[in-house]
């Protein structure tokens, strides 16, 4: 009896943590929200707004036809950028110059390469300390910077990945230590982690918690197998993992990875979604007239499935199934499909949300040949980058019980689509065990995020594979 209860006494503490914690994280969450939404609202006010007519609602540009990569709100010189440039005098400034000067060490100690890596290169322990005092050393140059220590996890395999995935030493030294600051993304993710983005968008750098790093070291040598079998992988391209640690009395210690930005394009990014397969409060907080190409929307949001090519449609559920095979055997789950949409015709945009003229929108041509500018376009094309296909409008019918998928109303759209499986570094450990237990007492367990790798697997691929179907007619 005894055992019995201190069984159900452990079990109630075990609860109540859980509600405690979730509960902090919702106060968290909803202050960083605050205090986003308010900067936001600053920058808004001081910007500048063109209106054209007297009564304009005020949002996306006008709509105009699209005719090259750079039209339809594409990145030209004067367009607004994401993030916010880490000048001098950011609070993050001298990290910032930590993790160049430490990149461009490390990657300037190019060594022999071969992809037959020796067990030892996986080894978590696999790691060099190098020290970076501002007066210089006999293997480092003099900065402007603080004392700093730095880290390089497993440096071999990181470079041996660089070059399993094509990426030019110069090129991402230059990208990563350039003149250009790094830019600073508006909030933080969920996780707490903090991007910056390099000035020519190619790289991410994110910082990530301990755990997060030993989970990813575990993982290294299937995650090095799995993309080095699978040239069209959709999970994370990984580059680089390091560590800053500053000296003196703070003894702060900054771990981050290096990864590729998935929307790094000549085309810009209209729309993008968060996708998991999961309903519970999946959908964005943010009401509709403050949506923007940057809101990151999630999958009740989404109101297209997207009509894929035979050929790539085959090759998209392989792959998928192989990534998710791959991920629910390193006990993987809380994944994502990250969606990017570029709408060739931007009046497309306006008309799916239901802000523009059906008459003018009905007037674009659904083919996706008419438009195209670029002869070497095609050449480019790969499986989640550069891909031209058609997206389908949906409706969800019903307001009680949301569809997670909404019914095809047959209006077409020409989109290029940009898409990979982010998020792979959260494993199935105690904490989400125990979110499982407790939001499965309140909900449907079906519908949570947090459920064990196989089931989360199943689920998510049962779910893209209804946003992503094949094309039935000829393009």
């Amino acid at each position: 009896m005894r055992g019995a209860l201190d069984g159900g006494t452990t079990c109630g503490i075990a609860v109540v943590v859980v509600v405690v914690a979730e509960e902090a994280e919702v106060r968290v969450r909803g202050r960083r929200r605050r205090r986003w939404r308010r900067r936001r609202r600053r920058r808004r006010a001081a910007a500048t707004v063109r209106v054209e007519d007297a009564g304009e609602v005020r949002g996306l540009p006008p709509p105009s036809p699209a005719t090259g990569p750079h039209a339809g709100g594409g990145r030209s010189r004067g367009a607004r950028r994401q993030g916010e440039t880490i000048a001098k005098g950011h609070k993050n400034y001298e990290l910032m110059l930590n993790l160049q000067l430490g990149i461009r060490h490390a990657v300037g100690k190019q060594g022999p390469i071969t992809l037959d890596l020796k067990s030892s290169a996986f080894d978590p322990k696999e790691k060099v300390w190098t020290r970076f005092p501002p007066e210089g050393s006999k293997y480092t140059p003099p900065h402007s910077s603080c004392d700093f220590k730095w880290k390089d996890y497993c440096p071999q395999v990181f470079r041996t990945l660089r070059k399993l995935f094509k990426v030019d030493a110069a090129d991402y030294m230059l990208s990563l230590c350039g003149d250009q600051a790094l830019r600073e993304l508006s909030s933080p993710g969920k996780s707490g982690s903090f991007f910056y983005l390099t000035s020519n968008d190619q790289y991410m750098i994110k910082t990530m918690k301990k755990s997060e790093v030993k989970i990813f070291l575990k993982m290294l040598r299937a995650y090095y197998n799995h993309v080095r079998s699978f040239e069209n992988t959709l999970v994370t391209k990984f580059f680089g993992l390091h560590c800053v640690k500053l000296a003196g009395a703070n003894q702060k210690k900054v771990r981050f990875v290096i990864m590729g930005n998935l929307f790094c394009s000549d085309y810009s990014i209209h729309r993008r979604f968060d996708l998991k397969g999961s309903s519970l409060g999946r959908t964005t907080d943010k009401p509709q007239t403050e949506i923007d190409e940057y809101t990151t929307l999630k999958d009740l949001d989404l109101n297209f499935i997207f009509r894929l090519q035979k050929h790539w449609h085959q090759e998209f559920l392989r792959q998928v199934d192989k990534d998710c095979d791959f991920l629910e055997q390193e006990n993987i789950m809380d994944y994502s499909l990250l969606v990017g949409v570029h709408f060739r015709d931007k009046r497309n945009l306006l008309a799916s949300e239901g802000s523009f003229d059906s008459d003018s929108s009905r007037a674009s041509s659904p083919h996706l040949s008419r438009g195209d500018t670029d002869p070497n376009r095609f050449s480019k094309i790969k499986l989640g980058s550069n891909m031209p296909t058609r997206a389908e409008l949906t409706v969800r019918k019903s307001e009680c019980e949301p569809q997670i998928i909404g019914e095809p109303t047959g209006e077409f759209y020409d989109v290029i689509l940009y898409f990979g499986i982010i998020d792979i570094l959260q494993d199935y450990d105690i904490s989400k065990k125990l979110e499982h237990a407790y939001k499965s007492f309140q909900y449907d367990p079906t519908s949570i995020s947090a459920v064990d790798p196989k089931q989360y697997s199943r689920r998510f691929k049962d779910f893209v594979y209804k946003a992503f179907q094949e094309e039935k007619i000829d393009i």
